[in-house]
This record gives structure tokens, C-alpha cells and sequence, in this order.
């Protein structure tokens, strides 16, 4: 099922003022540290209709990320085009993103490969 008007629902306003490590990419917890934390900055969506380049290009996406680093809004791995981590891994220092979906408070470090909560 894709959503290509669905909007950003009520956790697209809330940012957690930190982040901690919960789990490594294989969901057993993990004892290390994301190398990455230090890039979260204060930001703004791109975009509350979507992902960005879906919308541009006219294609659907099934959840959405946003970029702690600038704010860009692109589309989960399960997504036809992957546009959040294309984003993460084409541009350096962009290595966090959260996730925009409703009742969701959870956030990705592509780099290391680890699963961040709120802390």
C-alpha cells in the first residue's frame, strides 16, 4: 500500500532534544556507540506533503524520513525509489534520520547501522 498524498501526522512536529543507541541492525541491543550524534541540528521539514522526490518525480512511498542533519523528507527502504537513504549515503555528514510517521519516535544512524530512541 503506498500513500502519495499522505501527510505527516502528529510525529512530524515532535523532535527529541537527544538521541541513544537501542539496537544494532539485527535488533539485539547494542553495547556501542553511534559515531554520528553530533550531526543532529535543529531542523525544518523540506516538505509536509511527502517525500521530496517522489513528489517531483510522481511516484508513491509507503513511510517517510526525515533528515536530522537538514530537514530533507524522502522515502523509507521499503519504498519504490529509497530516497531517505539515498539521501543519507550520497550526502556526507547526513547520516541520521527519523521517522515521520504517526505514533513512531524512533530514529536510524545509516552509518553505523544502529537504531536510535529518544532518550
Amino acid at each position: 500500500m503506498s500513500a502519495s498524498k499522505k501527510e505527516p501526522g502528529p510525529g512530524a512536529g515532535r523532535r527529541p532534544a537527544a538521541w541513544q543507541v537501542a539496537a544494532d541492525v539485527e535488533g539485539r541491543p547494542a553495547d556501542r556507540a553511534c559515531g554520528h550524534l553530533d550531526q543532529v541540528r535543529p531542523v525544518t521539514p523540506s516538505t509536509t506533503e511527502g517525500c521530496e522526490e517522489c513528489l517531483r518525480i510522481g511516484s508513491t512511498w509507503v513511510h517517510l524520513r526525515e533528515c536530522l542533519v537538514c530537514g530533507h523528507v524522502g522515502c523509507c527502504d521499503s519504498s519504490p525509489h529509497r530516497h531517505a537513504s539515498a539521501h543519507a549515503h550520497g550526502t556526507p555528514g547526513h547520516d541520521l534520520a527519523r521517522s515521520i510517521e504517526p505514533g513512531e519516535d524512533w530514529a536510524w544512524c545509516y552509518a553505523d547501522e544502529l537504531l536510535l530512541l529518544p532518550s
